[in-house]
């Protein structure tokens, strides 16, 4: 296939430069055809890193790019692990990973038990409860600031009509208590249906004949449940729970298409704190060291993760 494909380009092609191609072995015709991609890929990717590395070290400002770089060494590591502001935002980040992830998971993987159930109209029902993951998340942050409006938002209607508490007090995005729950309600009516998706794909991967196994030992559904349903589905849980714990981590859009990070600093996730430092503080030698940081823990993370995930599938 290779040297068919070698000898068409050669043919198309100016004689000095076919004889040459001619020429290639099959391992190097491959290397041809990859190498475009490999240059585009460390161009994107390895590039900024390796410079965001590099700038971390500095005192480089993005806005004076004509002033002298100069080597601070590890100070910017050091004033960003001492720094207050910096930690309550990774607690804010924290906080609003582990409810995300909480719900998403549990809610996910019940609609994916119950639309396993193939019940009828569930391929109707799987549509409509995928249409928010298809949307874009600045369509969903400006559909979900006019619901939360409490003059004219359906969700304070809604909240007023359940607890009797007027409308106007109903202030999910001004409200201290109540804006970080509003990030999070949202982040999990949008990804939910994606975690409902990957745990779908591990139930329908158990085969049949277990069940029918579990079935003649008179095994109750509550018992095939917790011995076969759960235990077979557990990679996929994982596998869903490290998608969208890498994405949420991360989060920076429906922050800031919300709440932008108020009130105050209430919902100020570490991308914000990130982008503040970046684009309106001008400190691109701290915001890449910060940078670098968040990177570094969340591949560690990520790591140690998927080593309890591969444990959890040799099992």
């Amino acid at each position: 296939m290779l040297n068919r494909t070698a000898d068409n380009a050669a043919r198309a092609t100016p004689e000095p430069l076919a004889k040459k191609i001619r020429g290639i072995s099959d391992k190097g015709l491959a290397w041809l055809f990859i190498s475009p991609t490999i240059l585009l890929l460390l161009a994107i990717n390895i590039f900024p890193l390796f410079w965001a590395i590099y700038l971390s070290f500095t005192n480089f400002r993005a806005n004076r790019p004509n002033e002298v770089v100069k080597n601070l060494g590890l100070s910017n590591y050091q004033r960003i692990l001492g720094d207050q502001d910096i930690w309550i935002a990774m607690q804010t980040t924290a906080h609003f990973v582990f409810w995300t992830i909480l719900l998403q998971t549990v809610i996910g993987f019940t609609l994916a038990w119950l639309i396993d159930r193939k019940f009828r109209g569930h391929a109707f029902w799987t549509t409509i409860i995928l249409v928010p993951m298809m949307l874009s998340p600045a369509v969903v942050g400006n559909f979900w600031r006019f619901l939360y409006e409490p003059q004219i938002g359906l969700f304070s209607y809604v909240i007023s009509f359940v607890t009797g508490i007027p409308p106007t007090n109903v202030q999910m995005l001004s409200n201290v208590e109540l804006a970080p729950w509003a990030i999070i309600i949202v982040d999990t009516w949008m990804w939910t249906p994606y975690v409902m998706l990957i745990c779908l794909a591990g139930l329908r991967s158990i085969p049949e004949y277990i069940y029918e196994a579990a079935e003649v030992d008179r095994a109750s559904n509550w018992r095939q449940f917790w011995s076969i349903t759960l235990p077979m589905a557990l990679p996929f849980i994982m596998l869903a729970v490290l998608f969208r714990g890498i994405e949420n981590f991360k989060m920076f859009d429906m922050v800031n298409l919300l709440t932008g990070g108020g009130p105050g600093s209430t919902t100020e996730v570490a991308s914000i704190t990130l982008k503040r430092q970046a684009f309106e503080s001008w400190r691109t030698g701290y915001s890449s060291a910060f940078a670098i940081i968040l990177f570094v823990a969340v591949f560690g993370l990520a790591n140690i993760y998927v080593k309890a995930l591969n444990k959890v599938k040799q099992r």
